[in-house]
């Protein structure tokens, strides 16, 4: 995730790491731009398109996981859009997230015109804004035309538009470039989708911003590469249009995903061997079995076809056009009521199975999104669920090597309703009580008075019903110290605690509820 230090520019803060860890050095650029297509006719000139693209402003309020009563100090950003069918405009997910003010400015004017969201997606970086009073809307609408998103693929050697408000200028910015690579990959929070790669000077500022081949968008500038020259990414018009049709009941389901299924590829001549291939099988195998799993492949499994399309030993598939694409993109055509029919080679017989696929999952560390930490406060200890933003940004792998089991369990399943992994966030708060007692990076809790704890609506159930003299807090790290409290004097220092750090509520709502009833 990121978000700029001021208009135009951006900045990885230590919050947003996880962002920067899963787009492995890729830098978002925010920036407005515009769709353009009419509801009675295609817009098809540039000029014409440069009317549908817009300027968008925001003021982005980030989550605080140290502190998660509070937000980050406002951070001001601007990007681009463009117009979308539906009196809509669309931009990236990473220029309006979490943003508690937004607006748009026309091309060649200075208003700036109220938006809200409508819909987005932050895994793969789209988002819907519209504006909020009626009569703007209709305005601003009547006099800046839809753009037309494309149905197909730009090829490699295309040359492209893209258009928007880059840094180093007021007015809109034209610049052109060449497709040099499309492919299957990862963008965020574990999604997957298309990516364009294209050598336009893209720069701070062009994110959300149309991309345009033969008058019509072919995809939305995204992100950047900060210490290339020339290489930037696009999110294709096919992965717009699955991302408005999921959102058209008002609700972002995501795309469909292979769950607890992890495949490696059969290029070492003594695997293959092993698994007894001949030159001519190809595909990737399913080496490492998760336990529960309710997928039906078996340890050593080689997946040899999607459908009817053959798999290479490099996991790759050769569409018509003579394009690879990684395997796992065929499986969004293929799903039927979340299974995906593939073949496998099992024992050197070929089997035909159906691989389970879904877009919702409960998860045992989810992400975050875009909502903001819950928390408890006992005495001087800030107690949260551990999120997976949580768990980038603040362990930074701490409780892998050091006995926490989130490593570990990070991908799996819940096994009960509301489960979940709980740590005492950041440090003590001043107070007395804690004296002699140290806390290294973000522990987690394992029990309180030999209880093992499930949930933080769990701990706040334990403290509440606690009728013993003391209260003992352990930790699954192996490095971090046991703490025992005096259990009256530890509810006591809670009000002094949040009096003296101006903590106005002592807990989320959900926890809260729990703690008074």
């Amino acid at each position: 995730m990121y978000a700029p230090d001021d208009p135009g520019t951006f900045r990885v803060d230590q919050e947003k790491m996880m962002r920067v860890l899963m787009m492995i050095g890729l830098i978002c650029l925010a920036s407005l731009t515009g769709l353009a297509s009419s509801e009675t006719a295609s817009t098809t000139t540039t000029s014409e398109v440069r009317e549908s693209v817009v300027k968008i402003f925001a003021t982005y309020r980030g989550p605080d996981f140290a502190r998660p009563w509070t937000k980050q100090a406002p951070q001001e950003l601007s990007g681009t859009g463009f117009v979308i069918e539906g009196n809509r405009i669309l931009t990236n997910a990473h220029v309006v997230e979490q943003a508690t003010r937004i607006y748009v400015q026309p091309p060649n004017s200075a208003d700036k015109l109220r938006a809200e969201v409508i819909g987005i997606s932050l895994e793969m970086d789209l988002a819907v804004i519209q504006l909020i009073k009626d009569g703007e809307r209709e305005d601003f609408h009547s006099n800046h035309p839809i753009l037309e998103l494309s149905d197909a693929l730009p090829t490699i050697g295309s040359t492209v538009q893209a258009i928007g408000y880059p840094m180093g200028g007021e007015q809109v910015s034209i610049t052109e470039g060449v497709v040099s690579r499309i492919e299957y990959t990862e963008y965020n929070m574990e999604a997957q989708g298309l990516r364009i790669q294209v050598d336009a000077a893209l720069n701070h500022g062009n994110s959300g911003g149309p991309v345009v081949l033969d008058g019509k968008v072919c995809g939305v500038v995204f992100s950047g590469v900060e210490y290339a020259e020339n290489i930037g990414y696009v999110i294709p018009a096919e992965e717009v249009h699955l991302f408005l049709s999921d959102i058209s009941d008002g609700e972002y389901n995501g795309p469909e995903r292979l769950y607890d299924a992890r495949f490696q590829t059969c290029e070492n001549d003594a695997l293959r061997d092993f698994l007894g291939l001949s030159k001519d099988q190809t595909g990737i195998v399913y080496s490492r079995p998760i336990e529960d799993s309710e997928q039906p492949l078996e340890e050593w499994d080689v997946l040899d076809m999607v459908g009817d399309y053959d798999i290479d030993n490099a996991g790759m598939v050769t569409r018509d056009d003579n394009l690879r694409l990684h395997w796992r993109y065929f499986m969004r055509e293929l799903s039927d009521n979340g299974s995906v029919p593939v073949t496998v080679i099992r024992d050197g017989e070929s089997v035909g199975i159906n691989l389970k696929v879904t877009n919702k999952r409960d998860e045992l560390v989810p992400f975050i999104g875009n909502d903001y930490p819950e928390y408890f406060i006992c005495g001087p200890m800030i107690f949260t669920p551990v999120r997976r933003e949580h768990f980038y940004n603040l362990y930074l792998g701490y409780g892998i090597v050091d006995g926490s089991p989130i490593g570990l369990h990070i991908n799996d399943e819940r096994e009960t309703p509301g489960q979940e992994y709980v740590v005492l966030a950041a440090t003590f708060l001043p107070h007395a009580i804690t004296k002699g007692y140290e806390v290294f990076g973000n522990p987690t809790l394992k029990s309180v008075n030999g209880i093992e704890i499930t949930s933080v609506s769990h701990l706040v159930e334990v403290l509440r019903d606690n009728d013993e003299e003391t209260l003992q807090f352990k930790f699954f790290d192996r490095s971090q110290e046991s703490l025992i409290f005096n259990a009256d004097e530890l509810m006591d220092s809670t009000e002094e605690v949040l009096e003296d750090n101006s903590i106005r509520r002592q807990g989320s709502d959900r926890f809260m509820d729990i703690w008074e009833n």
